[in-house]
C-alpha cells in the first residue's frame, strides 16, 4: 500500500462527504476509492469512518488521523514547492492576512514592487481587522498588531510604531488643546475597540507613569471608523502613528502631548501552527519590513522565529 497515496485518498473522501465524490475528485473508480479506504483500515487496526443513509462520518479516531493526515500532504507539497521556488524562483499563489487599513495605506500602494521582483507569483490578499483561522483560510501569512492572543503560534515581529494622541487642528481649536494626559478626561475620545486599544492608557514621562482612561460618545471597532470619525472632527484618538500617517504627514491632524510615551504597537508576522514557513511567505515578510523601514527586526515575547 502507498501510504502517501492512502492519507490522500482519506483526506478527500472526509472532505467530499462520499467515496463518489471523492473518486470524481481524484479521478479514480469508486471501487478503487473504497478498497484504498478498506486497507488503511486494516492496517491501523481501527474504523475510520460510520457509513450511513446520511453518508460518511469519521470517527473519533478517523478525526484525529485526517487532521495529521491532511498536515502530513500539506507539508510534502510545501516541500516540493521549496524545491521549485529554489530552482525556478517564487511562483503560485501566495495567500496574505492583513488588517484593512494598514494595508491600504502601506501594503497595497507598495505592492506593484514586490510583483515586479517575484513576477511568477500571484497574490490573494485577505483584508479583515478580526483574527481569523489562517488554517481554514489558507492564509500563507498573517500581518497582526498588538500582543499575540497564543504564545505557540509561530511569528516574527517585524515593525513597531508608536501610539500618539492625534486629533484634527479644528477639533483641537474647539476642543482646546490637551497639556497634561489628565486634561483627556475632559476630550471626546474616539475609542477602538478591538485588540491593542481600549480605555485605559498608561502615559509615561522620566521614568513617572500616569494611568488616564478616555472616553467619548463613539466607540469603533475598525481603523477606518477611528480614521473617519478622528478626520471629521469628532474627537481625538490614542492610535499608532501607522494609522494617520499620510495626515501626519500633511498636518490634516495633529499629534499632541508628543513629550509623554504610549506603549508602543508592533507589527507581527504570523504563520499557520505545524506548518513550513514557505520560501514566498518570507519573501514577503522581508518585504513588508522594508515597506515599514525596519533592516532588521528582532524577537520580542513568548512567539517563536520561523
Amino acid at each position: 500500500m502507498d501510504r502517501m497515496a492512502a492519507m490522500e485518498t482519506y483526506v478527500s473522501v472526509v472532505e467530499a462527504g462520499s467515496f463518489s465524490a471523492a473518486a470524481k475528485r481524484l479521478k479514480l473508480g469508486q471501487p478503487a476509492v473504497s478498497k484504498s479506504i478498506a486497507q488503511l483500515e486494516e492496517r491501523l487496526g481501527v474504523r475510520l469512518l460510520l457509513r450511513s443513509t446520511r453518508g460518511l462520518t469519521p470517527t473519533d479516531a478517523g478525526q484525529r488521523f485526517y487532521e495529521h493526515a491532511r498536515r502530513a500532504i500539506e507539508e510534502v507539497d510545501l516541500a516540493e514547492q521549496v524545491v521549485r521556488d529554489a530552482s525556478t524562483g517564487l511562483s503560485g499563489v501566495l495567500r496574505i492576512s492583513a488588517a484593512v487599513t494598514f494595508a491600504r495605506l502601506h501594503i497595497l500602494p507598495a505592492l506593484k514592487t514586490f510583483m515586479n521582483r517575484h513576477p511568477n507569483l500571484q497574490i490573494d490578499i485577505v483584508l479583515d481587522d478580526r483574527t481569523i483561522d489562517l488554517l481554514e483560510k489558507g492564509v500563507d501569512v498573517a500581518l497582526r498588531m498588538g500582543s499575540l492572543d497564543d504564545s505557540a503560534m509561530t511569528a516574527r515581529r517585524i515593525g513597531r510604531s508608536r501610539r500618539l494622541v492625534v486629533g484634527t487642528p479644528g477639533y483641537f481649536a474647539e476642543a482646546g488643546v490637551p497639556k497634561s494626559p489628565a486634561d483627556l478626561s475632559q476630550h471626546q475620545a474616539v475609542v477602538y475597540s478591538l485588540r491593542g486599544g481600549g480605555e485605559s492608557w498608561a502615559f509615561s514621562q522620566h521614568g513617572k507613569e500616569v494611568a488616564v482612561v478616555v472616553s467619548g460618545r463613539v466607540s469603533v471597532s475598525a481603523a477606518e471608523g477611528i480614521r473617519t470619525t478622528v478626520l471629521g472632527g469628532m474627537g481625538l484618538a490614542i492610535a499608532s502613528e501607522w494609522m494617520f500617517s499620510p495626515e501626519l504627514a500633511d498636518g490634516t491632524v495633529k499629534a499632541v502631548l508628543t513629550d509623554w510615551e504610549l506603549p508602543p504597537i508592533d507589527l507581527w508576522a504570523v504563520f499557520p501552527a505545524g506548518r513550513l514557513v514557505s520560501a514566498k511567505a518570507r519573501a514577503f515578510v522581508a518585504f513588508v519590513a522594508e515597506v515599514v523601514g525596519v533592516a532588521s527586526a528582532g524577537n520580542a515575547g513568548t512567539p517563536s522565529e520561523p
